[in-house]
């Protein structure tokens, strides 16, 4: 009898070593991406040891390099049976899950590896758009300007603003936030009648609110009515007098109906409040030019060329520059910012004249 058992454990451990031999065989055809030997291998040291849980999850790891995830699904719920708090094997069957379309099933998986960035896109179509906004957040801080969490981000973001407005919208339809909102919408969708229409009903409920002049302004701008457009900025400086960019859009406002000198004064006021914003530095050397001042209007966009070097404002600042030195006679200065101006200007675009 004990020798019948001796020969048993000897049997057993042989096994264990197979077994051993088998997981070490598999991970290096992993490491080689030879996944088909790497999962027969895997396969094996999980039949020679069933409680050998790093073959299970190496065994679902590899089914879901190949794109095998519902083979995965398998090893990996036998590595967790195995030890319930193994964070690598949650993770891969969260991943496993969510691949599969089995968002909810996944949800609880990344929740237990804290696995941010995945968690974050499970809510999203499990609907917990606010636990979703605050993950895929917490992800980004971490992998700054990774493409695929931004859009994941920005989806998230829409999805919870919309079913805010939808809520205020069915819960409050009359309100001055609700016109607000549909105002928004509308002059999203460029229909901007409708737009005045739902702002101005808003500002029949509430005058005073702050940014639905500024707002109304805008819708104004983009019709190109620039008198009430300046109406509109106007007094949103009056009740904003800290806004700058209420005072910049009043300055480009006068600025496009020729009156450099109050543009010129509410470009600079915008200047001052934040400064070194390039749009605004363009519209400060656009006026100072038409009000005769070449020196501040060289300056503002010189300044502006400093912080901005590509893309079409950089290009237009250039053409102006063009323009500005040509007329005092500069011209080797002015060749040199057109030559910017033509490297920086894209196919087809054309510089608006000064």
């Amino acid at each position: 009898m004990i020798a019948l058992l001796l020969c048993f454990c000897f049997a057993w451990q042989t096994g264990l070593a197979d077994a051993r031999a088998h997981l070490r065989a598999g991970q290096e055809a992993d490491k080689n991406r030879q996944f088909d030997t790497a999962i027969t291998e895997f396969r094996k040291a999980t039949e020679m040891d069933p409680t050998l849980i790093e073959a299970f999850v190496n065994l679902g790891q590899a089914y879901m390099e190949k794109g095998e995830y519902s083979n995965a699904v398998t090893p990996l719920t036998r590595a967790l049976e195995l030890n319930c708090e193994l964070a690598p094997a949650h993770q891969l069957l969260g991943y496993a899950l969510l691949a599969q379309g089995y968002a909810k099933q996944a949800v609880p998986h990344l929740e237990k590896a804290g696995e941010q960035s995945a968690l974050g896109i499970a809510q999203i179509e499990t609907g917990q758009l606010s636990e979703a906004v605050r993950n895929l957040q917490a992800a980004l801080a971490k992998r700054p300007n990774d493409p695929d969490l931004l859009y994941y981000l920005g989806r998230a973001s829409g999805l919870l603003s919309k079913q805010s407005i939808d809520t205020l919208l069915a819960a409050y339809p009359d309100s001055a936030r609700a016109h607000q909102a549909l105002a928004e919408n509308y002059f999203v969708l460029r229909q901007m009648p409708q737009a005045e229409r739902e702002y101005q009903e808003a500002l029949k409920l509430r005058p005073n609110t702050p940014d639905l002049h500024l707002e109304l302004g805008e819708v104004y701008a983009g019709a190109f009515q620039w008198d009430k457009a300046e109406e509109e900025f106007r007094t949103e400086t009056r009740l904003q007098p800290g806004n700058a960019e209420a005072a910049y859009r009043l300055g480009n406002a006068l600025l496009q109906q020729g009156k450099a000198r109050p543009a010129r004064f509410e470009l600079q006021r915008a200047n001052q409040l934040l400064p070194n914003m390039p749009e605004t530095l363009y519209g400060l050397g656009k006026a100072a030019a038409l009000d005769g001042d070449a020196t501040a209007a060289q300056q503002a966009w010189t300044q502006l060329l400093a912080i901005e070097r590509e893309g079409s404002l950089a290009a237009q600042t250039h053409f102006a520059l063009a323009g500005l030195y040509r007329k005092q006679g500069k011209i080797a200065q002015a060749d040199r910012e057109l030559q910017e101006f033509k490297k920086l200007q894209s196919p087809g675009a054309q510089a608006q004249p000064q």
